[in-house]
Order: C-alpha cells, then structure tokens, then sequence
C-alpha cells in the first residue's frame, strides 16, 4: 500500500520514471585532452551513463577527466593496451551491457559531433523504427562547403565499397562514428569478431546485416577544429579494402547460399558463370590470334555470355538492393 505521504499522481510519476530508457554514451578517448571536457560538458540529462575509456592515451585523457569532471555520471575505464578505435567501443559497449543500458550512443572525444545530437540519434531507436542509428554528414549538402575535400573523396569512395560490403545500399557516410545502437542487438552481436580499429563501424554494419538489422541514417553536421586525425589513410586504405572484400564476399554466401537459396542465388551464379566463360575464352582466343581477325562465331561465342551474364549479375543487383532489412528485429531478441 502507498504511504500517506505519497498520493496516486506521485507513485504514478515515479513508475513513469522507472520506465524511462536508460542511454549510455561510450566515448573512445585517444589524444583528446583538448577537447574531451568541451564535450562532456556538452551531455544532456537525457543520458544515464557516460563511459570515457582511456585507450592507453599517452595524453593520459583518463586521469585528466578524473581530475576535472564531477558528472557522478562519467566514468573512466582504463584499457591496459592502445587497441585502437573498435576496441575501445567494444570494451565501453561491454559495460554499458554490464549496467543494463538500454541505448548505447557511441561518440568520438575529439569534438568533431555535437553531443547536444544524442536525443536526435538515439530517436529512432527509442521508438522503435530502428535496430541502429548512425549519423550521416552528406545529406545536407550545404554542410559539405565546410568539409575538407580529401575527406569527401575518401568518404564517397568508402561508401560505395561499404554498400556492397553490407548490403545497407541507402546508407552513406560509413566512417561515422556517432552512432546509437539498440543494447539487444548490441548484446546478441559476436563483439569479439569486430575489427579493432578504424574499420570498426564498417565492420559493424556488416554484422548488422547478417541479422537483418534496420539501419537508418540521421542527418548531422560535423565540427572542424584545430583537432589532429589519428586515422592516417595511407596506412588504413589497404586495410578498408581487404576488410570491404572479405565481407562481401562472407555476405553473399551467408545470405544468399547458406542461410537462403533463392531464385536470386541462381540469377547470381549464372551471371558469374556465363561472364567468366565469355571473358576467359576471349581473352585466350584474343591471346593465341597471332593478328588474325577472329571469325564472327567466335566473337559471339565470347561476347554473348559476357553480355547475357552482365544482365544476370544486374538482375541480381537489382535483388539484393531491394531486398534490405526494412523492420527492426530488437523487440524479438
């Protein structure tokens, strides 16, 4: 029974607060002593946590922030080794599980995300319109004047290898890191098998759609400071390029051999077939021509199956464009 100081409304009030969703923020911190305080500052009350994991900073970000901020809601892990990226996430995705958050935003520490965001990312998780969030600098292309134009380049070019990679073909802007994520699905992904560093939210996206995740983009702009990259991209390209391949070719056999075989995996393998026969006998009789022209039969003969496989693998690309995740599976785990 209710006591006599606590009326109907006030009991009904502090259920209402019971249900709120609990939103954790993890930030990855790396040489962002500048501008880490700037951006804890910035946290709403609409967050219940925030964990700042210090990823062995030789900045020493973790001692820094224990000795500037009082937010009873900041807490700092320590990773005893640099892991990059991925693998600070992880271990703040990790605790975040830990504390039975219900949301978790991930935001970088280096001031380039607007932490006043978070309510506007986490929106469509909270409603239930999407398993995972990530924000998207692209869509306004107003904002893009300010954004350098290597960054663009690099961007559009990562997103096209991305959606191949992933299937999420409406999706841009992989690379960002400002992200909330449904702590269901978060809690049933193979956490372990994540890339460890820069190619971690591409990565990401593609265990998203191994389990048919909903993914949706959240229009956002980015800051540009005096901030310095960590992420060199001479040494990363050959390493987004591997990790892009690896998973696409892991993609098309889980969701199209494996765990599915429709018309589309033999529109798929008929179009593989026929352009490598066409484009192999080609080459060999182009090769062994010694300068004669090839006969018209011959020439068709390795022009048609090029030709007639091009338009399998479109049909099939085609297919598998339509056919991405368009409901939210985390109320089913």
């Amino acid at each position: 029974m209710p006591s006599h100081s606590e009326s109907p409304e006030t009991i009904d009030s502090l259920k209402d607060l019971a249900r709120l969703p609990r939103i954790a923020v993890v930030i990855p911190c790396f040489r962002v002593k500048q501008q880490i305080l700037t951006v804890l500052s910035k946290i709403g009350q609409e967050t219940t946590a925030i964990y700042c994991i210090d990823d062995k900073c030789d900045q020493g970000s973790g001692e820094f922030i224990l000795a500037n901020v009082k937010d009873p809601r900041v807490h700092v892990i320590f990773r005893p080794q640099n892991g990059g990226v991925g693998a600070a996430t992880i271990t703040g995705y990790r605790r975040a599980l830990e504390d039975q958050c219900d949301i978790i935003v991930k935001l970088d520490g280096d001031g380039q995300m607007d932490p006043l965001l978070i309510p506007k990312i986490s929106r469509p998780v909270l409603r239930g319109e999407a398993d995972y969030a990530k924000g998207n600098r692209f869509y306004n292309l107003d904002s893009l004047i300010r954004m350098p134009a290597i960054r663009i380049l690099g961007n559009a070019v990562l997103s096209l290898f991305s959606k191949l990679s992933s299937g999420y073909w409406q999706i841009t802007d992989p690379t960002n890191g400002f992200t909330a994520i449904d702590a269901r699905l978060a809690e049933t992904i193979p956490l372990d098998l994540l890339s460890q560093r820069y190619f971690f939210e591409s990565d990401l996206l593609f265990r998203l759609s191994t389990f048919k995740a909903m993914v949706v983009d959240v229009p956002m702009d980015s800051i540009y400071g005096n901030e310095v990259s960590n992420l060199h991209i001479t040494k990363e390209t050959f390493s987004f390029l591997k990790g892009h391949t690896i998973n696409f070719i892991k993609r098309i056999f889980y969701n199209y051999f494996l765990r599915d075989f429709s018309m589309a995996t033999i529109v798929l393998m008929l179009g593989l077939g026929l352009f490598t026969f066409g484009f192999i006998y080609g080459l060999d009789k182009l090769i062994h021509s010694s300068g004669i022209a090839a006969s018209p039969g011959i020439v068709m003969l390795a022009a048609l199956p090029v030709i007639v496989g091009m338009q399998f693998l479109l049909a099939f690309l085609s297919y598998d464009i339509a056919n991405m995740p368009s409901r939210p599976i985390s109320s089913k785990l």
